[in-house]
């Protein structure tokens, strides 16, 4: 806490001014405190010299600011957060730091507790990093350190209250738990919201929601069942559930789908839900799959918010304006690529939002439709009743389209009636499965489209991946001692030039982020269709020709966008290198040594 001695001669003058004290008890303390830099007012009250509202009342009347019991007082961090944007505006450890608490945020005023008020320097410093005009109140050391405590980890300890008012496996009679089992999928569907199953997956939605995972795993072990939460491309656990409750919850997820089977556990099922929690909206696909010790869950969470204009993803500028150029065809192929949950779908959707208009007669067709979007005509296909990709794109074409959107490209039929739909007069979206950019060109080809077709046809490839971003609150910069050599530095892909004094950044660790890293960014390879390209395609040649062509062209790279956001600052060298796969090794000058003759053998 900043300025401790200045509030603690404050704080004795106070005292002494008021005969509250004995100066041969009294100055033991003052000394006290002053040797080991603490409060104060905590040895006054300690000590039982004074009581805290005593000197509560004290320090308000003689600093002229508000004081305030906070024991008596309910903080919702939630309800602040709303007003930053779901951001934090003072973090655990600035508030024990300064010994503070957040307690309200009206327009650009933001009220504090304080434990010192006299600190004018520290409120300057607060409202130049917050941005804020700071009003301030006046609580003891011990209160602001409770609410703190209490507000910054009131959801754990919600938590762990709930999992103590379940009962262990040992406190369970075996025999009782059968039969339980036998009827609790009948009356999970009548319970209400004090059930322990309903609990439990609502505080799982809650958490996820909050720490901005993407997807929830419910994972069935033989002794308990482990949450995990997908957080910026990690799993993180977050809590086991008693082995007793794991029948319960699968049963409260597949009803609120309303279309998945409670009764059926020997096969998988998918389901949606559509959630309203912690001030968002939200689509979570469900995916249930048998396993040896019971059924995992797992659910991609969807949330509308995260659609992005194509501007706001954070392309390079010369990927951003390639992309424009293929979206502003009338016709032809884009194609994005990349492994599951590399944001291929949320890209997608970004460029919808782009070619979508009043004008325009926009269609997907998707299985699931992950995001509904308002203005485009959206087809789930559903293969039970013969509604398969082809079948819905074939339907489609006679629906006067101009832009359509297919959510995957996995057959050979799918393929030839989105070629001929791009060579019709249409601009179709879609994604693929594969490595990089130019080897999407001879998968097509692979999957049985004439080279001619495919040179005629596509317009865009893009190939992403998802990094993490360094966490902007704790990243710091990397020692000479930590730094690579001039020589690693260009395996991994810098030019030579580039090595010449470059600063580079580290992951850290706060309390804001995780081990470093806060949210993701899209790592792009964009691939533009040119003259060079399609004499090669038509010619034959291989995705390694492809390559060559489309870099010497101009392509950036997987790895070089990585690197270019490595010499920015936004992520760290070990999160590209884990990522993306390097180019080929530039050039070392090395000594060039004689070739060795070998001597003729001994004739015999």
């Amino acid at each position: 806490m900043a300025n401790i001695p200045g509030y603690n001669r404050k704080l004795a003058t106070i005292l002494r001014k008021a005969a509250l004290v004995e100066e041969e008890q009294f100055q033991p303390l003052v000394d006290k405190a002053s040797k080991e830099q603490v409060l104060l007012a905590k040895l006054v009250v300690e000590a039982g010299i004074v009581d805290e509202l005593t000197l509560l009342g004290l320090v308000s009347e003689d600093s002229g600011t508000p004081a305030l019991d906070l024991d008596k007082l309910k903080i919702d961090l939630e309800e602040l957060k709303a007003f930053n944007k779901g951001n934090d505006i003072v973090t655990e450890e600035v508030a024990k730091q300064h010994v503070l608490m957040p307690l309200a945020q009206v327009g650009d005023f933001l009220t504090l507790a304080v434990a010192n008020p006299y600190d004018v320097v520290l409120f300057d410093n607060l409202k130049l990093q917050f941005g804020k005009q700071i009003m301030a109140v006046v609580s003891t050391e011990r209160a602001i350190l409770k609410a703190i405590e209490n507000a910054f980890h009131a959801q754990d300890k919600a938590m762990a209250a709930l999992m103590s008012d379940l009962p262990t496996e040992d406190e369970v009679d075996m025999t009782q738990e059968k039969k339980e089992e036998e009827t609790n999928d009948a009356d999970l569907a009548a319970t209400g919201d004090d059930s322990p199953a309903v609990k439990v997956v609502k505080q799982i939605f809650s958490i996820a929601l909050k720490r901005g995972a993407s997807d929830i795993h419910i994972e069935p072990c033989e002794k308990r069942t482990r949450v995990r939460l997908r957080i910026d491309g990690v799993l993180v656990e977050i809590f086991d559930t008693p082995k007793k409750l794991e029948r319960a919850m699968c049963s409260r997820i597949k009803i609120m789908t309303d279309t998945m089977n409670i009764a059926e556990r020997g096969k998988p099922q998918d389901g949606r839900i559509q959630i309203s929690m912690e001030g968002k909206k939200c689509d979570v696909r469900v995916s249930s799959l048998p396993l040896v010790y019971g059924e995992k869950i797992c659910m991609r969470i969807l949330a509308k918010g995260n659609l992005k204009d194509m501007k706001e993803i954070g392309l390079e500028p010369a990927v951003f304006d390639i992309l424009q150029r293929g979206l502003g065809l009338p016709q032809g192929m884009v194609l994005v690529t990349g492994p599951t949950g590399s944001g291929k779908s949320t890209t997608l959707y970004s460029c919808l939002k782009t070619v979508m208009n009043p004008e325009e007669n926009v269609n997907t067709v998707e299985d699931p439709v992950e995001y509904e979007l308002e203005g485009i005509n959206q087809c789930h296909v559903n293969p039970k009743r013969g509604l398969n990709f082809a079948a819905a794109l074939r339907a489609l074409l006679r629906q006067d389209p101009d832009t359509i959107m297919i959510g995957e490209i996995r057959d050979q039929e799918t393929i030839e009636i989105a070629v001929k739909a791009a060579l019709t007069g249409h601009l179709v979206l879609s994604t693929l499965h594969t490595n990089d950019a130019p080897s999407t060109i001879t998968r097509i080809i692979d999957m049985g489209i004439d080279p001619l077709m495919v040179a005629s046809t596509v317009n865009v490839v893009l190939a992403q991946r998802l990094g993490r971003r360094l966490c902007s609150n704790c990243k710091a910069s990397m020692t000479p001692e930590e730094m690579p050599s001039r020589l690693e530095l260009m395996k991994i892909g810098f030019k030579a030039e580039e090595t010449e004094g470059l600063k580079l950044m580290k992951p850290v660790g706060c309390s804001l982020c995780n081990g470093g890293y806060k949210g993701r960014f899209a790592l792009v390879e964009c691939l533009e269709m040119n003259n060079e390209i399609r004499r090669v395609i038509i010619a034959g040649g291989s995705d390694i020709d492809i390559r060559k062509i489309a870099l010497d062209t101009g392509m950036i790279s997987l790895r070089r966008a990585g690197v270019l956001n490595i010499m920015r600052g936004v992520t760290s060298i070990e999160e590209v290198v884990g990522s993306t796969v390097a180019e080929e090794a530039p050039e070392v000058e090395r000594k060039k040594e004689e070739p060795k003759v070998e001597e003729p053998l001994p004739s015999m």
